[in-house]
């Protein structure tokens, strides 16, 4: 049986720099991957990374914003952390060889973002995320970190005392499973966009990481917590990066009007995400849209800053949506783009189970709270990438391989076995998805009401006895995508699950989680974390409760949130 000292499940931004401490630490450590590194979502992040490199800029104003862009229940324990590592991590990444945009002078460029004090988001044009995988990819290569590639995992493995030992891996390219030892396994699976009809992400955006932790006996947090990014284009729903509003970008209805000014008379566009996609969504709603979108208008930039500034914006508002943004505004509308929930863990990344870590979108850690601040999601996979591995290596050098029940692989075989044979009863993987993503854009949005959240929930268990009938077409063993679909998708019902059991719960409006019956925040009672947890016997989620972690700053005491 193959072992190792720490395996990562994800080969993102966060996987790469937690293997890259792994490395520096002298472990074993393996990455186990559903695609090369290299396609990981983390490219698709265009518009930059937050960090107070300017002497007028500080890390406490920082800090200050993203509690506040959090909607007070980020954990400021690591609010703090993570804003105080943000200008050494930036730094070392320009040592690794990130190519940055520059200055006149040769400093680091720094644009505007969303719900931010200060001009402190570092880019390179409007492909950050892509530069920097490809920075810490050079480095994992340099250093021979093992990688199975187009490998998923289907098991967290736990032995009998509730310590992890392992996963269950299906090797994508033959179809064959094989478990895998580790002392410690991170979680870097990244999100969950694909729960949503209408999203950012890509295909493989299945909450894998998230839906395996909870099913082991680990909490997820806060998952009703759904980022809509204003900007996703009209018809496909593919990103187009805050950075266009911050070099400066109007939004405008279809009667050509400015219409910020209405919601956040300061700052305008750049008001923090969840302020201007509700914006937005009032705006459609009250019929001052076209065809289900407003637009985002770039003409006043002028040609040269477009291209030097969002080559790859303009490019795909041609490709998608037939519109150059130089001559024409760009159709675009609220999509879900990012999860504030995740796998629980302390500001180390470190989970209440035994020998599992996360880190990324996949955790939950939480600086983001009820809204994520733009340019702090590239921030926390690499800080906390680096924290957790380091961490995590401190962690398994003390630990010893745990016993791997064998059953486990025995169990995931019989399950994809029969899976395979199931007789047709016409239910299709791809058209069961499309259900459960049209459900939750329709009952689980950017405003939510308690009957259509309850509908949702009503609709699980026939979801649930339906997913049980999913018909395979494909039954081949090489790259069975109809198989790793189907998976994906049971995946994606549990976090579903959690994400509308959450909302019902939730009787307030805080960031992202907008009720329209409990308009407002209500912090003596709603100030706190939301828990889920796999209940075994009833085969549901179960829902508790825990405080948000301070540090007694008075300054980050709840207030009026207005931008």
């Amino acid at each position: 049986m193959k072992s190792h000292d720490l395996i990562i499940v994800g080969a993102g931004l966060s996987g790469m720099r937690a293997a890259l401490e792994g490395v520096k630490a002298g472990i074993d450590v393996a990455i186990v991957t559903k695609i090369h590194p290299l396609r990981s979502h983390s490219c698709a992040a265009q518009g930059g990374i937050n960090a107070a490199l300017n002497p007028q800029d500080s890390r406490e104003s920082h800090a200050y914003d993203t509690v506040k862009g959090a909607d007070y229940i980020g954990d400021e324990d690591a609010i703090d952390l993570m804003c105080q590592e943000a200008p050494e991590v930036i730094l070392e990444m320009d040592r690794m060889g990130t190519p940055f945009s520059r200055v006149e002078g040769g400093l680091i460029a720094q644009r505007a973002f969303g719900g931010a004090s200060f001009n402190r988001t570092c880019y390179a044009a409007d492909r950050t995320g892509q530069v920097l995988l490809h920075t810490l990819w050079e480095q994992l290569v340099k250093a021979r970190v093992k990688v199975y590639e187009e490998c998923s995992v289907m098991r967290l493995v736990t032995d009998a005392e509730k310590h992890v030992a392992g996963v269950v891996v299906y090797d994508i390219k033959s179809g064959e499973l094989f478990p895998l030892r580790g002392k410690g396994v991170l979680m870097a699976t990244g999100g969950y966009g694909r729960v949503y009809l209408s999203n950012t992400n890509a295909t493989t955006n299945t909450g894998d990481g998230m839906a395996l932790a909870l099913r082991a006996g680990a909490p997820l947090a806060d998952m009703e917590f759904v980022q809509f990014h204003p900007t996703g284009l009209r018809h496909s729903g593919v990103l187009v990066t805050e950075g266009a509003r911050g070099e400066g970008g109007y939004l405008i209805n279809a009667l050509g009007e400015r219409f910020m000014n209405k919601y956040a008379p300061n700052k305008l566009e750049l008001a923090s995400r969840d302020v201007v996609s509700r914006a937005e969504q009032t705006e459609i709603i009250e019929g001052r849209g076209r065809d289900g979108a407003i637009f985002l208008d770039l003409r006043h930039l002028g040609k040269d800053k477009i291209l030097e500034r969002l080559p790859q914006i303009r490019q795909l508002a041609l490709d998608l949506e037939g519109v150059d943004a130089i001559l024409s505004p760009i159709p675009v509308r609220p999509t879900a783009h990012y999860s504030m929930g995740g796998i629980r863990t302390d500001k180390y990344g470190a989970s209440p189970l035994q020998g599992l870590f996360a880190a990324g979108e996949a955790a939950c850690v939480s600086v983001h709270g009820a809204n994520r601040l733009g340019g702090n999601s590239l921030l926390d996979t690499i800080v906390f990438g680096k924290i957790t591995g380091k961490h995590c290596s401190e962690y398994v050098k003390r630990a010893k391989l745990r016993d791997f029940p064998v059953g486990d692989v025995e169990s995931v075989n019989a399950s994809l076995k029969e899976l395979k044979v199931r007789p047709d009863k016409g239910f299709r993987p791809i058209a069961l998805h499309h259900r459960m993503a049209e459900a939750m854009n329709l009952h689980c949005g950017v405003f939510r009401t308690p009957e259509a959240l309850r509908e949702g929930v009503a609709q699980l268990p026939q979801l649930r006895e339906d997913y049980q009938k999913i018909h395979l077409d494909d039954h081949t063993s090489e790259f069975n995508i109809d198989l790793l679909r189907a998976v994906e998708l049971g995946n994606l019902i549990d976090l579903s699950e959690c994400i509308l059991k959450g909302g019902v719960a939730r009787e307030e409006s805080r960031g992202a989680h907008s009720r329209i019956d409990f308009p407002d925040r209500n912090d003596a009672e709603w100030r706190k974390h939301t828990i889920c947890n796999w209940d075994g016997d009833r085969q549901e989620v179960v829902l508790s409760y825990e405080p948000v972690r301070t540090v007694g700053n008075a300054e980050y005491a709840p207030k009026v949130r207005s931008y």
